[in-house]
């Protein structure tokens, strides 16, 4: 068996060792779809009618795509903290042990967190269809969309692994991640428009990679105003590009930096 094709067997090895740990703790599945109902829910009714957005577009149908982004992003960090919790435990230290690629562990983990994903898109994607949220384009540009989240998110994964692999304890991923994540799925499009911001924070939104995520999934799933003006700005004209930018930059980054962080970690 050639070094490649062990490595991708690992690989898949390892995400189903992760998929069987989130059947064997159905609380990982129950509050990974319980929380972006409760999003959904919470600015579809009690947020939505003080909301407005311009062109005569329903409230839902602007908030979904933002939800996804949202909560993907915010998937991202199970990643790291998985990986903290196995450092912790010593987890880690037996795969170092067994004749296993040194990136299986990391491609495995974030494979099945993206896994996780696709089935959180779809528990959100039946709560909008409750709301009032619908899909306008063909079945292709929505799955399009949908990849497109997917992509990006497991961009993100890689980034959360590096987190992880650095602090070691789940709880310090969990607050480090929060502190960077949550101001930037709010300072975006994600659930107002960006034209009432002040500058400097409409300057930031508009070249805010999770601004290009939201964008690009509103127009491949129809959810933006026939006709209506191009946004400002290079990056939500060409939102799909652009996220695609990032995500090359992330994982050329963060995926040598989380497989020698690894190495270097398994081995002390």
């Amino acid at each position: 068996m050639t070094s490649l094709a062990m490595s991708v067997s690992d690989s898949l090895t390892i995400t189903r060792r992760n998929l069987i740990k989130v059947k064997r703790v159905p609380d990982l599945i129950v509050f990974a779809t319980l929380s972006p109902i409760m999003f959904v829910l919470l600015f579809r009714y009690v947020f939505g009618s003080a909301i407005p957005v311009p062109g005569g577009l329903s409230y839902a149908e602007f908030l979904l795509p933002g939800i996804f982004a949202q909560t993907v992003i915010f998937g991202s960090t199970i990643t790291g903290a998985s990986l903290a919790e196995d450092l912790q435990k010593g987890l880690i230290d037996r795969f170092r042990s067994l004749p296993m690629a040194r990136s299986a562990v990391l491609v495995g983990r974030t494979l099945a967190d993206t896994l996780m994903n696709v089935l959180t898109i779809a528990v959100m994607m039946i709560t909008g269809f409750v709301v009032g949220w619908r899909i306008h384009t063909s079945i292709g540009e929505a799955v399009l969309g949908v990849l497109l989240l997917l992509t990006f998110a497991y961009a993100m994964s890689w980034v959360m692994a590096f987190v992880g692999l650095l602090v070691r304890t789940p709880e310090v991923v969990n607050n480090a991640s929060f502190i960077v994540i949550f101001p930037i799925t709010f300072i975006a499009n994600t659930f107002v428009p960006i034209d009432g911001f002040p500058s400097v924070l409409k300057t930031f939104a508009e070249w805010n990679p999770v601004s290009a995520v939201v964008q690009g999934a509103r127009e491949l799933f129809g959810n933006v105003v026939p006709g209506a003006p191009e946004p400002d700005g290079w990056a939500l004209q060409n939102p799909v590009l652009y996220v695609f930018i990032w995500v090359a930059v992330f994982l050329a980054v963060f995926v040598p930096l989380s497989v020698r962080t690894y190495r270097r970690t398994a081995g002390r």
